[in-house]
């Protein structure tokens, strides 16, 4: 592993074992991110997108559990860790900014008792050097106020305000890896775009890699250096976001693609992916898009090999052969 690449997933599979049977989540991914980087996941909801992430923490709920691969995390295979060294990597090394802040703020207490508290794992200091940290946190998220602020609750501040608090503490211990879970879908317009340009610039301060999953083929186009699609639990498709833009290789993203609005364009109708994604405890034998493909053939009843198209962009596809 070279000194740039801060995190290498290889052949990661996530099952979890249920009553009915075994749920595939994630299904043999492989990816690897590098420092100052940010490479988006998308994908439809329950493709794999949010366990992947979990996965990496460490932190796959029960019944689920990894049965494979490795997490290559600054050389060192996560997998192989004990639950205390992942408790001090999850937070210092890796952080991870959740979609509704207000499940990952403590309602009953306030912004600065909980900026305090992560500050506190980092710098051995007096509660009022800790506070004055804490502030200049909230500032550097530009929140007005810093110091008024640290005296709220959660519920006393705006969507867009819980959210900049929630980045404030995943950037406390200066983590090299944030992983942002659909951080932006509960913001509206305007404060989705000061949300995204304050990653940006936390990331140009600290060269943090940043994984963005995400539903939004506009926030990839803004946000990240490249891009992995998946469905079904596998991806089907990895390049850089602009060859994935202008060649989409694999039906899958062609479909996602052209179900993004054209505000150039009137339409009456939006084009959309016919059919239902397939339960993952009864994935279909071969390709799993292949019952929702225009494109489908025979040899689609044999999973595709991982073909490179380009340099950089790989396709889980037969017509890529």
């Amino acid at each position: 592993m070279t000194n740039d690449v801060i995190l290498r997933v290889e052949d990661l599979q996530t099952h979890f074992f249920t009553r009915t049977g075994v749920v595939k989540a994630v299904d043999g991914i492989s990816f690897e991110l590098g420092r100052g980087e940010t490479l988006g996941i998308v994908g439809e909801s329950g493709s794999g997108k949010s366990m992947t992430a979990w996965s990496i923490l460490g932190m796959v709920p029960h019944p689920g559990r990894i049965v494979g691969g490795t997490i290559d995390y600054l050389g060192e295979n996560l997998l192989e860790k004990s639950r205390g060294e992942m408790r001090e990597i999850r937070g210092s090394g890796i952080c991870m900014v959740m979609q509704d802040p207000l499940t990952s703020l403590n309602p009953v207490f306030t912004v600065g008792d909980q900026l305090v508290e992560t500050l506190k794992l980092e710098y051995e200091e007096p509660k009022r050097s800790l506070r004055r940290r804490a502030a200049e946190l909230l500032a550097n998220v530009r929140i007005p106020a810093p110091e008024d602020r640290l005296t709220n609750f959660p519920h006393q501040m705006s969507g867009g305000m819980r959210q900049r608090v929630v980045g404030a503490i995943s950037i406390a211990r200066a983590p090299n890896l944030l992983i942002a879970d659909e951080p932006t879908t509960s913001l509206d317009a305007t404060i989705q775009l000061q949300y995204l340009r304050l990653l940006k610039d936390i990331q140009e301060q600290t060269g943090a890699a940043i994984i963005f999953i995400t539903h939004d083929f506009g926030i990839v186009a803004r946000m990240c250096d490249r891009v992995a699609v998946m469905y079904a639990g596998r991806i089907v498709e990895q390049s850089d976001v602009e060859d994935m833009f202008d060649h989409p290789a694999h039906p899958y993203t062609e479909a996602l693609l052209q179900s993004v609005p054209d505000l150039d364009t009137d339409v009456d109708t939006l084009p959309s992916i016919e059919g239902q994604p397939p339960s993952l405890d009864a994935l279909p034998a071969g390709c799993s898009f292949a019952p929702r493909c225009p494109h489908a053939w025979e040899r689609c009843q044999e999973y595709p090999d991982e073909f490179t198209v380009a340099p950089r962009h790989t396709s889980r596809c037969w017509r890529s052969e």
